[in-house]
């Protein structure tokens, strides 16, 4: 009798057994967020499972759900090791069931073509995997735009995020019931990084990361430290996405005070960890007029590429991103097109340049983008048109805080050509709607300056312009030890042209440096010691005639010998 009641209570116990999972055990490894227009499979949206794990699972009472909501439980029906099912909505359950397992559900979520946070959720209401997909997943134009499925590539590595998915390439627009047309191997060899800091009241902090983190790890108090005096009382790493942590500190934080906080010791699903992280958080407040400045404008782009405006914190103060507004004013004058710069938290701390544009890819293909991070996406933005328009920041009140009237003939008039080239304020400080106050971008800096200090950018302080060469004697033979002479400049204001040209000591010019280039307020050019034929030039001195001028019949020469040596 007792063999037969062990395999009884055996019998008994599977079925709960089954129901209890670990995180990534069974993971959402395929979206069809946008079946329309179709390309070979039905025109409904719906997600397939896969089951990672070693063992099968019974999906019953398991739900699916997003940041709206989440469906009703699964019927029981279990997944073997490997295997696939395919969720979708009762009335896409006949389409759906040609292709593998379908399993209905009632209030399937409705997946935003655009972007989505899709959770898959056990009975207990553990979640065991979550993802925050978005169109730029697809890594592809033309499939973003319907009937194409987003596959994971590697499964044995869900944390990993963007880089570990990508568009079907099935000819029929997905892979429903199967392995994926993606299917390969894409090792998680990176540790998790600490991107950035909010807070939610005067002793809650959220640490975001780039990927989830491991529970534990992410919930070690040890594992974080904060400046300023203060300590943290507890560390809970949030669900569904396991990409944040909550810290919680002794007492509360001071207004207008900026703490860094330090984390180690973080590892992401695989076990790779972060050492040493570090970030800025702070209570934010709202910006009144002339805290938050328009600091730059892009409103003629090139073709394929986008308008931007950078803003410019030039206060004391944090301010949040999702507090902020962007705008512009219709014909009648009404502010309109109000666009908000972030719906989640996202501080801004003094000194710090935010740019703002559909498409943060695209930016970075056009011009130099020191920060990345400094770059928010909207979905779209107010229109700018290339002759002249309205930029308007406003506050969480709705209140003006900076607005250019900006014209296409602020820019240089000796430019031929402005588009992809922005305006730049000159002094953050001096007023926006001076229209002396703005200039074309330079040319030195790639006409456009994003998330960095403008190439325009000029203190009130006068300052004298100035030619340096450095070294002075430089060896161009590629040794790694002053094989290049920077010539270095600095001008008095913006509007500044150059040319310069390099002569030997017989006055014979070997050299066209830079002809007609537009300055900076500061910069350089670098010779090689080559000709322009791009002969070696024999040992000596060479002068370097630079000339510069302005619009406005301001000229200045400059002369700056520089020594071509060769080592024997």
């Amino acid at each position: 009798m007792k063999p037969i009641l062990t395999l009884c209570l055996f019998g008994l116990l599977l079925p709960a057994c089954l129901f209890s999972q670990n995180r990534f055990d069974i993971i959402i490894d395929e979206i069809m967020a946008d079946p329309s227009p179709p390309v070979g499979l039905p025109a409904n949206e719906w997600i397939e499972l896969k089951n990672v794990s070693a063992a099968p699972v019974n999906l019953q009472s398991w739900r699916i759900g997003d940041a709206s909501g989440q469906s009703g439980p699964m019927p029981a029906i279990t997944i073997p090791p490997g295997g696939f099912i395919i969720v979708c909505s009762s009335s896409s359950l006949t389409a759906m069931s040609v292709f593998g397992t379908a399993v209905p559900v009632t209030s399937f979520p409705s997946l935003d073509n655009d972007g989505d946070q899709l959770f898959l959720k056990s009975p207990s209401g553990k979640i065991i995997h979550a993802v925050s997909y978005s169109s730029s997943w697809y890594k592809n134009e033309l499939k973003k735009e319907g009937g194409w499925t987003i596959e994971m590539i590697d499964t044995q590595n869900p944390c990993t995020g963007a880089a570990n998915w990508k568009a079907s390439t099935d000819t029929r627009g997905g892979t429903p019931g199967g392995i994926n047309s993606a299917d390969g191997v894409n090792a998680d060899n990176t540790a998790p990084v600490l991107l950035r800091s909010y807070t939610t009241d005067n002793s809650t902090i959220i640490l975001v990361y780039n990927e989830p983190v491991d529970s534990l790890s992410g919930a070690t108090l040890s594992n974080y430290t904060i400046d300023g005096g203060l300590s943290l009382t507890s560390a809970t790493t949030l669900p569904p996405l396991f990409n944040t942590v909550q810290l919680k500190t002794n007492t509360p934080l001071a207004v207008n005070t900026i703490y860094t906080i330090t984390a180690s010791n973080i590892s992401d699903c695989k076990g790779n960890a972060l050492s040493d992280g570090s970030v800025r958080t702070g209570l934010p407040s709202d910006p009144i007029t002339g805290e938050w400045i328009v600091n730059e404008i892009l409103f003629n782009p090139r073709p394929n590429a986008w308008d931007f405006v950078e803003c410019f914190n030039q206060s004391n103060k944090i301010f949040d991103a999702s507090k902020l507004s962007l705008a512009n004013r219709n014909n009648s004058g009404v502010i309109s097109s109000i666009k908000r710069l972030s719906e989640t938290p996202f501080l801004i701390f003094p000194g710090d340049h935010i740019v703002v544009t559909e498409d943060p890819d695209n930016l970075a293909v056009h011009y130099l983008v020191k920060n990345p991070a400094m770059v928010l996406p909207v979905s779209s933005m107010p229109s700018y048109p290339d002759d002249e328009g309205t930029v308007v920041l406003l506050n969480f009140q709705g209140e003006v805080t900076d607005e250019v009237q900006y014209k296409d003939d602020w820019h240089f008039k000796l430019l031929t050509d402005t588009e992809g080239v922005s305006l730049e304020k000159i002094d953050p400080a001096a007023s926006s709607s001076d229209k002396t106050n703005w200039h074309s971008a330079a040319s030195t800096a790639g006409y456009a300056t994003p998330t960095y200090t403008n190439s325009q950018y000029r203190r009130v302080d006068a300052v004298l312009a100035a030619i340096t060469v450095s070294p002075k004697v430089f060896s161009p033979d590629n040794d790694g030890r002053d094989d290049i002479a920077s010539i270095q400049y600095q001008t008095e204001g913006p509007g500044f042209v150059a040319n310069s040209t390099i002569y030997n000591t017989a006055g014979i010019a070997v050299r066209q440096l830079v002809r007609n280039a537009t300055m900076a307020a500061n910069g350089y050019w670098n010779w090689d010691g080559l000709d322009d034929k791009g002969n070696k030039l024999p040992v000596g001195t060479y002068i370097i005639f630079t000339e510069i001028f302005n619009l406005q019949g301001k000229k200045q020469q400059f002369k700056t010998p520089v020594v071509l040596a060769r080592k024997l």
